[in-house]
């Protein structure tokens, strides 16, 4: 199994775009601002004092104690009562747009290639299911276990192979996201899966 580092040249030859140096940043800001906010659940809520299970009583009497005047138990004064300005559910979701996903994993793909941090390999499959020799693979291949490996497809036991190693990744070249190619130190991608990459950074 042969095992290159891809150059610009090298992916230009592919089809693949790349962007000019510096351009895209924003839009690779924006992409994973994006994706960070959409995974926020937004389900963080406090009870006012409108809403606590107080019974509403007087904490004492109206005058003659000395305090200032309380009208009941639900103050944000008092232990089991309401919160102020408290966590609200909220949408945390952001927009953006098709052109500016592709523009931003174009320019993410194009900053990992221009560091040398993309290896083409002809194949990725590991027949025996073992996360043994799925560590030996990509630790021969890439000489780090924090690998995102991008391929057409896998087979059933390369899945069950990289089930346990955390650091590491399977993605198809389909799904494969603006956040994950910059997540990783490595990534190891296959032949077959070089023209959806081009499909996909495909700027007209």
């Amino acid at each position: 199994m042969s095992a290159n580092i891809l150059t610009k040249e090298t992916a230009e030859a592919a089809n693949i775009s790349l962007t000019e140096p510096g351009e895209g940043t924003q839009a690779v800001h924006d992409v994973v601002v994006a994706m960070r906010a959409n995974r926020r659940s937004g389900t963080a809520n406090t009870k006012t004092r409108g809403e606590v299970a107080q019974s509403g009583k007087k904490p004492f009497r109206q005058k003659g104690t000395g305090n200032a005047r309380q009208g009941g138990n639900a103050s944000p004064l008092h232990r089991g009562g309401g919160v102020v300005f408290g966590p609200r559910p909220r949408d945390y979701s952001k927009q953006v747009n098709r052109k500016t996903k592709k523009i931003a994993f174009t320019a993410a793909l194009t900053n990992r290639i221009d560091s040398g941090e993309v290896i083409v390999v002809d194949e990725f499959k590991i027949d025996s299911g073992k996360t043994k020799s799925f560590v030996a693979r990509v630790n021969e291949i890439a000489a780090t276990q924090n690998c995102l490996i991008v391929s057409n497809n896998f087979t059933s036991e390369t899945y069950l192979s990289a089930r346990n190693v955390a650091d590491s990744q399977l993605v198809t070249a389909m799904d494969v996201n603006t956040e994950e190619i910059l997540n990783y130190d490595k990534i190891i991608i296959t032949e077959g899966a070089m023209p959806t990459l081009s499909k996909r950074t495909n700027l007209n």
